[in-house]
């Protein structure tokens, strides 16, 4: 079995948490707790990769992450 990680991404709009995959276009949910958006948002994932599962190999090849300093105005 081969594990490949990705980054879940969390966000509080009202009420609720939406969550998405930063790699993965399209695999995105909400939940009204974290506990409840990261099941959401791996369940998301799981449907993806059974319906498309190439889908992250081609996607993680379009992303690129690297550090970005910013330095604060004086």
């Amino acid at each position: 079995m081969h594990t490949q990680v990705v980054t879940a991404v969390f966000e509080r709009d009202g009420k609720w948490i939406m969550a998405y995959v930063l790699e993965v276009p399209g695999v995105n949910t909400q939940g009204k707790t974290m506990r409840e958006a990261r099941a959401n948002l791996r369940n998301a994932l799981k449907l993806m990769l059974r319906t498309d599962p190439e889908c992250i190999r081609r996607s993680l090849g379009r992303v690129r992450k690297e550090d970005l300093v910013l330095e604060a105005a004086s």
